[in-house]
């Protein structure tokens, strides 16, 4: 028994002695060495995190200098879609003057000459032309290898046929007055001439109008033009888009929509358009459009009237028209047939309020001609505003103002009615407010857009709010010559009802001009009698606003005459981008 208890002691002293080895140990090669071991750690740990950090600076680095390296190239493909406001009727050109007609007609059809970038006439399907001695006859000739785009060349004969067609009374053109004895001849197959009765300076303006195929359509006749298929379903033509298809939703204006497919014409003298599809959406309203453009049905949406309830990130294009915003005065009745109170009127026009009030910068109207027109001279601008000077003239002329802040004289009140589109109620306001300054009691009436074409019609107003389209050429003979009065007592453009016959002889001379200095001299009698006479109130010129969700290469703003006219490089077109490096 005591030799088991002796080896049990013995293991248990065994294990004792093991255990504070294991003491020992451990407090000498590890708890001794551990402040050694955290310096260690703490070391290697910092290199590690250093590594990662340069590794980490170099990556950001890199990627930075790509992007500073690297640009986005613009690149042809892509399928474009346009937002319009509008109806599509009638894409034949001799037809095509509303909004969406006229684009789409664009899209198809080119005329001889159009107009560039910056907004100057140049050859179309024509390469060049000449005018003879008399100014009478015009010569144009036609570029050498154009087709239409089923293939068939385009001839002096497809020019011939058109504006023969325009001119035929059956065919109801809109553009028949501008061709009105005419004679269109074709010596050759590339060569059309055009034999005027008299001299007109801006004949060559009315030369952008687009040609139709004779051969597609020599055998209908012209009471039938307006209506024919080809209008409508499967049109031919000579632009940089040929028809694809269309399709239509909606029974009735209020709700219509319309979707116009375009394909690119591989036989476009331009070259193959750079845009793989083009297609163009109408809506009935701004609403419609806008939500159109919000919920990205469409690329870009042209014609709106302002981008309130647009989303952000929009790129906006402004192209400022040749055209002009003005108050027109009916100086054949009632209290604004008074000059006296014309020219107050115009004294308390704030212009530059007004102007300043607009969403977009654009230039002042101070004249029945644009700043920088042929024949415009600032010498002959409008009256700036002048408060003091308009109150006293309207004393003078009698008119007292009462208590209540309005003037009469005797029992007629300086009353009268402005005129207006519904969306241009508040610069309505605005001059309301500025004429109230000079005891003017003006009464706005806003009205939608067919009731005030009926209104233009017939010249139910006293005074008018409403913009004019001028062009390039400073020919105004429709706005401003008594002439029109007379031989369109309905629907004529002379909405001022402006009657001067030194301004009709200097209007009519001045038409009759080739010579550019000539002209200017011939219009300073018109001018002069405007100035005076203040049958119009020039405000500033408008702008067409294009949205787009992002930037359209080769699309830049610039003036323009009509709305097609942003189409003139729509064949340069590109919104497909890949990153390149320099």
């Amino acid at each position: 028994m005591d030799f088991i208890n002796r080896i049990f002691n013995k293991i248990i002293d065994d294990v004792n002695d093991f255990i504070d080895y294991l003491d020992e140990s451990i407090e000498n090669n590890f708890f001794k060495k551990y402040t050694t071991l955290k310096r260690t750690y703490r070391f290697v740990i910092s290199w590690i995190l250093l590594v990662v950090l340069l590794i980490t600076v170099v990556f950001i680095q890199n990627f930075n200098l790509n992007g500073f390296y690297q640009y986005d190239k613009y690149i042809g493909g892509g399928a474009f879609s346009l937002g319009v406001k509008g109806l599509f009727t009638n894409a034949n050109p001799i037809y095509a003057t509303s909004t969406v007609d006229s684009l789409v007609s664009h899209m198809l059809f080119l005329g001889l000459f159009k107009y560039d970038n910056n907004n100057q006439l140049v050859g179309d399907l024509a390469e060049s032309y000449s005018i003879d001695s008399t100014g009478k006859v015009y010569t144009v000739k036609l570029k050498p290898n154009i087709f239409w785009q089923d293939g068939k060349p385009i001839t002096s004969a497809d020019v011939a046929f058109t504006f023969k067609m325009i001119q035929d009374p059956n065919s109801q053109s809109p553009y028949a007055s501008s061709f009105q004895n005419v004679s269109v001849s074709t010596p050759n197959s590339s060569t059309v001439v055009f034999t005027l009765p008299d001299v007109l300076a801006p004949f060559i303006y009315s030369l952008t109008v687009g040609i139709l195929p004779e051969h597609v359509l020599s055998n209908i006749p012209a009471v039938d033009m307006r209506s024919v298929l080809f209008n409508t379903s499967d049109p031919i033509g000579s632009g940089p888009f040929e028809w694809q298809g269309i399709e239509e939703t909606g029974n009735d204006p209020a709700n219509a929509q319309t979707q116009i497919n375009f394909t690119p014409n591989p036989k476009y003298y331009g070259g193959l358009p750079q845009l793989s599809e083009f297609v163009i959406k109408t809506y009935p309203t701004d609403t419609d459009l806008k939500a159109a453009f919000n919920k990205n049905q469409v690329f870009s949406a042209v014609g709106l009237n302002d981008t309130s309830s647009l989303q952000t990130g929009f790129k906006t294009y402004n192209f400022i028209y040749t055209a002009g915003t003005y108050v027109f005065f009916k100086t054949s009745s009632g209290v604004l047939s008074d000059q006296s109170v014309r020219k107050s009127l115009l004294e308390a026009t704030d212009q530059n309020a007004i102007v300043a009030s607009l969403p977009y910068p654009t230039l002042e109207v101070v004249e029945p001609l644009l700043v920088g027109q042929l024949a415009f001279q600032r010498s002959y601008r409008q009256l700036g505003f002048n408060l003091a000077d308009a109150n006293n003239t309207l004393t003078q002329d009698g008119y007292i103002m009462n208590k209540n802040g309005y003037r009469y004289k005797g029992s007629q009140p300086l009353a009268f009615d402005l005129t207006v589109l519904n969306t241009d109620q508040g610069l309505a306001n605005l001059l309301k407010e500025q004429w109230k300054k000079i005891g003017a009691d003006v009464t706005i009436i806003s009205q939608d857009p067919n009731s005030f074409d009926l209104t233009l019609r017939y010249h139910q107003y006293d005074a008018l709010l409403n913009t004019i389209s001028i062009g390039v050429d400073p020919d105004v003979f429709v706005y401003w010559d008594s002439s029109q009065l007379s031989s369109q007592p309905i629907g004529n453009l002379n909405f001022s009802e402006f009657k001067n016959s030194s301004a009709d002889e200097s209007i009519e001379e001045g038409r009759t001009r080739l010579d550019p200095a000539l002209r200017i001299i011939k219009y300073q009698q018109f001018l002069q009698a405007w100035h005076d006479q203040v049958p119009a109130i020039g405000l500033y010129q408008p702008r067409l606003l294009l949205v787009s969700h992002s930037k359209i290469n080769n699309l830049d703003e610039q003036k323009i005459n009509s709305i097609e006219d942003i189409l003139s490089s729509v064949g340069s077109w590109q919104i497909n981008t890949v990153r390149q490096t320099y």
